[in-house]
């Protein structure tokens, strides 16, 4: 028998009762510390992908202007009440992912779902530390004079070890603090990328058909699957929301915290790869040398956008996954993550022959993101009834012990529908996966305690 979620939990809390820094443990949350305002700002400043130059790049030429902005729009609106919806025990009963996932995997089934998550998040880790030591170490070349790519990529990435020790108490303050200074970055941005291409810029964006079919559709789901890991383990984030707000509300802080950042990087994209060609707005900026601040700006814009970035999103899953399977501490976990980020060497993603490989990387482990977001779902709101017991959920032999084959065939089912529509893979792969675990838990014999 496992220790008891209430014996767990009394490791959370320090001497007065508040959470201890670094003191994040799989038990149910107690002490919730993020209000309203501060969940919206740590979604607002963890949600920064530069990805999201590239997606509103991918769409010149394809949609026009309005139609590329109420791409983002929507897909940001569904990223919403995905997350809403599959947060939602998450928030109700302060368990952490790997906990939630349970239910419907098992207590060794959820490996699974963990290394689906927690594999691309430290790949992302070293991939985008190295990004930000680059820009790092160019402002501080154009500066300074100094240029050393290896001290800046080892300095940036102890400097967020640091800050990931902390817990949520550091990320807090990390993202409520940073998102003022990303805002103003991305605004300021967007304002030098009108005034520097406004000339050519064609008419064409506005004026050009586009497409309202699935081209259209395909974009929403670009802009939304930067974002479809997150929607996975959500509930490690809303176990931390203080309680009292409804899901509706839940919805449109999701929402809305996201939908700045990704309009206006994605329409960025947009707008400097139809003036110049160049699909990497990042470079048009660099190449800016006769506009220094929007040089600077852009390039410490990009490496604080990182930090935030990988504490929140990043760092948390997979040390939530070493903490279930190794039976570690909090602190000990973020540090062996941040270790095992040096080991992706990413200076090899980064070169020009490996961006196959890296696209190949995405594609295969994004097939599987659909697929348990609606098993997870389905076992939360039509198996369980959005009624959890607890105690089951933390007892290694009971009910829940061993795999649960429904939900690795229900899976396997929703693979092959992403694999079957790729350009719109995350929805394709929702009704298959989704009925098929359902059918199994309701009618196949080996799953009937599962269902319990």
């Amino acid at each position: 028998m496992s220790a008891s979620p209430s014996a767990l939990a009394s490791e959370e809390r320090s001497d007065d009762g508040s959470k201890a820094l670094g003191a994040e443990s799989l038990a149910p949350q107690h002490t919730r510390i993020m209000g309203r305002g501060s969940y919206f700002l740590a979604w607002f400043g963890g949600c920064v992908s530069i990805g999201t130059f590239a997606m509103g790049s991918s769409v010149v030429g394809t949609l026009n202007l309005l139609q590329a902005t109420l791409a983002i729009a929507i897909g940001c609106f569904v990223i919403g009440i995905a997350l809403a919806i599959n947060g939602a025990a998450g928030y109700k009963y302060g368990i952490p992912f790997m906990v939630q996932a349970r239910s419907a995997f098992g207590f060794t089934g959820t490996r699974l779902p963990g290394l689906v998550r927690a594999v691309p998040a430290v790949v992302w880790y070293g991939f985008q530390s190295w990004i930000g030591a680059g820009a790092l170490n160019m402002v501080s070349a154009t500066l300074f004079g100094f240029d050393n790519l290896i001290f800046y990529f080892i300095t940036f990435q102890f400097l967020q070890i640091g800050l990931s020790v902390m817990g949520f108490q550091g990320i807090k303050w990390l993202e409520n603090i940073g998102s003022a200074f990303i805002l103003a970055s991305l605004m300021y941005m967007f304002y030098a990328t009108v005034q520097r291409y406004g000339d050519e810029l064609s008419a064409s964006l506005l004026t050009m058909e586009g497409s309202w079919g699935m081209p259209f559709w395909g974009a929403t789901m670009l802009f939304l699957g930067i974002y479809s890991t997150m929607m996975l383990n959500v509930s490690d984030y809303s176990r931390e929301h203080k309680k009292g707000t409804a899901q509706s509300l839940l919805t449109t802080i999701y929402a809305m915290s996201i939908l700045p950042c990704t309009l206006f990087m994605g329409l960025i994209g947009y707008m400097v790869s139809e003036a110049t060609g160049t699909a990497d707005p990042i470079q048009v900026f660099a190449n800016a040398v006769d506009n220094t601040p929007l040089l600077m700006t852009t390039l410490l814009f990009i490496a604080f956008a990182q930090v935030t970035t990988i504490v929140l999103n990043n760092v948390v899953p997979p040390t939530y996954v070493l903490m279930d399977v190794f039976k570690i501490k909090f602190s000990v976990a973020t540090v062996i993550v941040g270790l095992l980020a040096f080991a992706t060497f990413p200076w090899k993603l980064v070169q020009p022959g490996s961006a196959a490989g890296l696209q190949l990387f995405v594609q295969t482990y994004s097939a599987f993101l659909g697929p348990i977001f609606a098993i997870l779902v389905v076992d939360y709101y039509v198996i369980r009834r959005r009624t959890l017991d607890i105690e089951k959920l933390y007892d290694a032999n009971g009910p829940y012990q061993g795999v649960n084959l429904a939900a690795f065939i229900a899976t396997a089912i929703g693979i092959v529908a992403a694999l079957s529509f790729s350009a719109i893979s995350w929805y394709a792969s929702l009704i298959p996966a989704g009925v098929s675990y359902y059918l199994l838990m309701k009618y196949w014999a080996p799953c009937q305690r599962f269902s319990q």
